[in-house]
């Protein structure tokens, strides 16, 4: 059996979630990170020395980093469907998970820290503003992409719509102003009609 260490309100953990149940994989998840703590245990710094989470545990595999867990699940139980055969559709996919980590997850987790961890009486309120105007600019370069496809990589959904659709739930979720995003908006209402989705993303913001 599979064993995914982390919190299931963790953006990253719900990445991995989401993944392993889209592609038919039974696991058991083990509370790690946050009020659970654990991740400074000796038995978890030996699973990744990190000492954050997502962790995955399959036999004798250990993979750590949620975006290398996401693509181990689908190239081991996934390829060729989830996991594009093609080398320049899988770049594809590649490429805006690559994203989502490099561009998006910085503005982003300054405004949910910022708005939802942090008391209202000790909110940086410009360090808000100004990330959440960078995050329009970084989401209408998604917008633009999905112009003439329904998913990430083109016509179906793949292993590239998963860390994508994790953030833009996160950020469409959060009390803050967004430009007009038309073809996010319709992209994730095709995510929304998937049960995986339904299950692990769409939680409420804690």
């Amino acid at each position: 059996m599979v064993t995914v260490w982390g919190r299931k309100n963790s953006v990253n953990v719900q990445k991995v979630l989401w993944a392993l149940d889209e592609a038919g994989v039974l696991f058991m998840r083990v509370d790690a990170g946050g009020e659970f703590g654990l991740l400074d245990t000796e038995d978890y710094r030996t699973l990744n020395p990190n000492q954050r989470i997502p962790t995955l545990v399959d036999g004798d595999t250990v993979v750590w980093e949620s975006n290398a867990v996401t693509r181990y699940i689908v190239a081991k139980w996934s390829d060729g469907d989830l996991w594009p055969i093609d080398p320049g559709l899988r770049a594809v996919a590649d490429m805006w998970m690559d994203w989502v980590q490099t561009t998006v997850m910085g503005p982003l987790t300054r405004i949910f820290w910022g708005l939802v961890r942090t008391p209202p009486d000790q909110r940086d309120i410009a360090d808000i503003r100004q990330n959440t105007i960078e995050c329009g600019h970084v989401f209408k370069i998604l917008d633009a992409a999905l112009v003439h496809r329904d998913y990430i990589v083109g016509d179906r959904f793949t292993v590239g719509d998963i860390p994508a659709g994790a953030v833009v739930w996160r950020y469409l979720s959060l009390n803050i102003d967004r430009p007009e995003l038309l073809h996010v908006d319709e992209w994730m209402e095709r995510l929304k009609r998937r049960p995986a989705f339904q299950k692990h993303v769409m939680l409420p913001l804690t």
